[in-house]
């Protein structure tokens, strides 16, 4: 791939579609990892799993912002790997929190599917996994 072809793959994660995906990844970023460094340092005794979740969904969140940003190849099979993780982790936290919610004495990003941010959490990726597919190299788009 010479230099100007890996610009284009670059710049293609964010055209488009891309730079909103990027835009809310980001606001994400600072709505969970605000969000659980105040609970972690003020409250963390109350509900430590839920405030830890919040902080692992943040850090989840910057890394796919960062690797949506650079862009490339690489990037995008590590983005899409990260979004598939989130989608994971957003079904079994939001069914987790259904099923036994005296487990969770505080909602987490992920409680109820991303309820309280308006369901983002559990669309987000699946329109992040929806633009990098479709943004895969044709052999790699089967």
């Amino acid at each position: 791939m010479t230099s100007g072809e890996a610009e284009v793959s670059r710049r293609r994660l964010i055209s488009g579609p891309g730079t909103l995906l990027v835009w809310l990844y980001g606001v994400m970023v600072v709505g969970a990892v605000s969000r659980s460094a105040y609970q972690i340092t003020t409250e963390f005794d109350r509900a430590p799993l839920a405030y830890s979740l919040s902080a692992v969904a943040g850090v989840v969140y910057g890394f796919i912002t960062y690797t949506l940003v650079r862009g490339g190849e690489t990037a995008r099979r590590v983005a899409l790997a990260c979004c598939v993780a989130e989608l994971v982790g957003v079904l079994t936290v939001g069914t987790w929190t259904l099923v036994e919610p005296s487990a969770f004495p505080d909602a987490t990003v992920w409680s109820d599917f991303g309820m309280g941010y308006l369901f983002i959490p559990v669309l987000l990726p699946l329109s992040a996994i929806y633009w990098l597919r479709k943004g895969a190299p044709k052999e790699d788009a089967a």
